[in-house]
């Protein structure tokens, strides 16, 4: 029982990471739904051996980077567009809509990404730094650098070019 109330704990306190996830690799709300609910899944399934070595958001975004993957892979389909609607922004007292339509075109555009380099702009606009989106991701953190730098680069000529 204390094992469930752990869990929970740690999705309650964390689930901004798996909506984060689903958001980028869904394009509507049902797959959204689906892919949340695989993500806790296979959360549960490895929780029994998290052993604590790296923080919960980095084994979380791990486990929830792969299954988004893995699950895009099986269903063979190719995502190339975002409903962005679906995108719940945090609202400020000032609504800037300048920020939210550059925002909007830019998870767009990271939406065109393969896999992999959509989980790398979303550790990198969640603030993560190199070290731990290697961690997270597998690759070496030059590799992690340059991999942001040729993606930043090809989403800077494509946006400007609209």
């Amino acid at each position: 029982m204390a094992k469930e109330y752990e869990f929970t704990q740690i999705i309650k306190d964390h689930e901004g990471v798996i909506f984060k996830i689903t958001t980028i690799y869904t394009n509507n709300h049902e797959d959204q739904k689906d892919l949340y609910q695989e993500i806790v899944y296979q959360l549960w399934k490895s929780f029994d051996n998290f052993r604590g070595d790296s923080k919960i958001s980095t084994w979380m975004y791990r486990v929830g980077l792969n299954t988004a993957i893995t699950r895009l892979k099986k269903e063979k389909r190719k995502v190339n567009q975002i409903g962005i609607d679906q995108v719940i922004m945090k609202q400020t007292d000032q609504y800037d809509t300048e920020f939210e339509e550059r925002l909007k075109i830019l998870y767009a555009h990271i939406h065109g990404l393969n896999e992999l380099e959509k989980g790398l702009m979303l550790l990198l606009l969640e603030g993560k730094k190199y070290e731990e989106i290697a961690s997270i991701t597998g690759l070496s953190p030059s590799n992690v650098g340059t991999k942001i730098s040729r993606i930043k680069q090809r989403l800077k000529t494509q946006i400007v070019k609209k």
